[in-house]
């Protein structure tokens, strides 16, 4: 079955590429917003599912893989920032305290309209952070296209004192660890049907 992404995201397209299987990305175009006082669990759980459904007519035999991420600090759930104001005050906010991602995933079948689906919990905890390191890294990096402000597979990484989930993959948008369980349980093994990188 064809498999396919239902993202734009270019951080979950490169992770799924370490896979070496052969896949469509196509963004769901869905509505992200959060619903009233909705969980992050919840929120990431609903949106993960609403992302793979949006591509069943599009996509009627295919393994369809949704994924939502959201980043909670306290009680606050915290957006992909935009611009460097936000990103600014994310960070500021994070600074010395622990900040929870929660990211949901969907393994969609849409030939039988059947699904597998998870939320995979990873935490970080921040240095706490000059107003100096701040501005450098914003300027380094500029993720404001991340949730909480950061690339944890780039400078991010500095900002942390320690961190603690299953699957760091997950802190990027995509748990692999679960997406290959889920793959395996649809007949598919990464480790017998991926295909050799090109060079």
């Amino acid at each position: 079955m064809q498999l396919v992404l239902a993202s734009s995201s270019s951080y979950r397209r490169a992770l799924l590429t370490r896979l070496g299987l052969p896949f469509t990305s196509t963004s769901p175009d869905i509505n992200e917003t959060p619903m009233a006082s909705e969980s992050a669990y919840a929120l990431v759980e609903r949106l993960a599912l609403g992302k793979a459904k949006a591509l069943v007519d599009k996509y009627p035999q295919a393994l369809i893989i949704g994924s939502d991420q959201a980043c909670v600090c306290g009680t606050t759930i915290m957006g992909k920032p935009g611009e460097i104001t936000r990103a600014r005050l994310q960070l500021q906010t994070c600074s010395g305290k622990q900040v929870d991602f929660y990211t949901g995933l969907v393994l969609f079948n849409s030939a039988t309209g059947s699904w597998q689906q998870s939320v995979d919990i990873f935490s970080v905890t921040f240095r706490v952070l000059g107003e100096n390191e701040i501005e450098n890294y914003l300027q380094l990096e500029q993720p404001f296209d991340c949730a909480g402000s950061f690339k944890a597979e780039g400078l991010g990484i500095s900002l942390f004192e320690k961190m603690v989930g299953n699957d760091f993959h997950s802190l990027i948008g995509l748990p692999l660890i679960s997406l290959c369980n889920m793959l395996r349980q649809a007949g598919i093994n990464p480790l017998l049907q991926a295909t050799p990188a090109p060079g």
